[in-house]
């Protein structure tokens, strides 16, 4: 039987969403009071859900503690008090949120294998939230 497991976890970092292939104008908008010199930050909330067949004998789809570990250090250590702009994840691409969903995704996908990392959440500010992928939970059909 497969299940799914989620947790939360966060985090704090600032970011400016410039492109320097876009003019200075066309960066004020396209990124409105976001493109601003001085950055912005975010107390962002990071939410994972992990997939697997539940185990007989633990009853669980995971060790919670080996997410944790794996989260703290792929991503909460890489990120939290942070300027994403200079994380080399965001050399060559604007540092959104949205970026920032799919590369934390990607990063865990690549290093937990104790369950399938199946959907990253992470949300921005109380109205603004982003996953990848987009209804994962539902792919299966």
């Amino acid at each position: 039987m497969r299940a799914y497991f989620s947790r939360r976890y966060r985090l704090s970092a600032s970011h400016r969403l410039h492109s320097d292939a876009f003019t200075e104008d066309k960066n004020r908008n396209v990124y409105g009071k976001c493109n601003n010199p001085h950055g912005h930050g975010h107390n962002y909330v990071v939410e994972v859900t992990v997939g697997g067949p539940v185990n007989a004998e633990t009853g669980m789809v995971c060790d919670m503690v080996e997410l944790d570990s794996c989260v703290r250090k792929e991503v909460v250590e890489r990120f939290d008090h942070t300027n994403l702009n200079l994380d080399p994840l965001f050399q060559d691409r604007v540092p959104t949120t949205e970026n920032l969903c799919i590369g934390v995704y990607r990063l865990l996908a690549a290093a937990f294998h104790k369950a399938e990392v199946v959907r990253v959440r992470v949300e921005e500010t109380s109205n603004n939230s982003f996953e990848y992928p987009m209804n994962a939970l539902f792919a299966e059909g």
